[in-house]
């Protein structure tokens, strides 16, 4: 198994700042990272992120903005 082998199975993973990534399942899933229930081939798995992860910006910038605005 190997990230472009047709046959490896993933997992959605995403980080503190809400920052999604894929990971293959044969392998634990990095510090800092935790699965978000979707697995599947690859390409399943980035058409899930392209529909949730509809923000890039981190979740700390987004907070940042946030305050920035309310206080404006």
């Amino acid at each position: 198994m190997s990230w472009g082998d047709d046959n490896t199975v993933f997992d959605v993973v995403v980080n503190h700042e809400e920052q999604y990534s894929i990971w293959p399942t044969y392998k634990p899933v990095p510090a800092g990272w935790r699965v978000v229930g979707k697995q599947g081939p690859k390409a399943d798995c980035l058409a899930y992120i392209d529909e949730v992860w509809t923000d890039m910006r981190p979740l700390s910038l987004r907070r940042a903005m946030d305050g920035a605005e309310a206080a404006s």
